[in-house]
């Protein structure tokens, strides 16, 4: 059977739900958008559904894109970073999970002797500290090949532009922009349309 031309697997961030895509659909009428959604948020049990939609898709269609949102973006790079993604495109990527962790430590005023006793914290934010978490990032190796391009907002709260850039100047397949005031979650009128422009330029 003759395969499909292309799909783009979206792939939200914490707290969101695979129906937002709908909010970009007008901006992905290339594609064929295939919506995964999870509730777990522990890389290592993400990592296999988006592995499983992955190599559905490939036996359908000739090339697979994704479009990934705030931890969306960590499970995407640590579960198909050895997959043949033809690009990749991040809103509000978190890039490095063992600085934000550690940044969320310091928010919460934990010490890493702390979470190695305890294991598990409850914070103020609404967020649980894992030490097994912060040893994940730690052992993990990533290696992320993929062409990519990168929305960033430049007042969000969980990721420098500093840590973004780093990130991009890995490889040279790499382009960030950024929206001047925008927010990590982007959800005002502003901001979306900003982000339907973006969409339309790089996918």
């Amino acid at each position: 059977m003759r395969k499909l031309a292309k799909v783009m697997l979206y792939i939200h961030g914490k707290n969101g739900n695979a129906s937002e895509v709908e909010k970009f659909q007008k901006s992905l009428t290339d594609f064929d958008v295939v919506r995964l959604d999870y509730d777990e948020y522990l890389p290592w049990i993400v990592k296999e559904k988006i592995q499983v939609h992955y190599e559905m898709l490939k036996e359908k269609y000739d090339e697979v894109y994704v479009l990934a949102n705030s931890i969306g973006a960590y499970f995407t790079i640590y579960a198909l970073q050895n997959k043949n993604v033809e690009k990749a495109s991040f809103i509000s990527p978190i890039v490095d999970m063992e600085k934000l962790i550690i940044d969320m430590m310091g928010w919460a005023n934990v010490t890493e002797s702390e979470l190695y006793e305890q294991k598990i914290i409850a914070t103020d934010l609404g967020e649980e500290l894992s030490w097994k978490y912060l040893q994940f990032t730690r052992d993990t190796h990533i290696n992320w090949r993929v062409p990519t391009e990168i929305l960033y907002a430049e007042n969000d709260n969980l990721t420098s532009l500093q840590t973004i850039t780093d990130f991009a100047q890995e490889r040279e397949n790499r382009r960030v922009t950024v929206m001047k005031n925008g927010e990590h979650w982007f959800h005002t009128d502003e901001q979306l349309l900003f982000l339907n422009k973006w969409l339309n330029k790089v996918t």
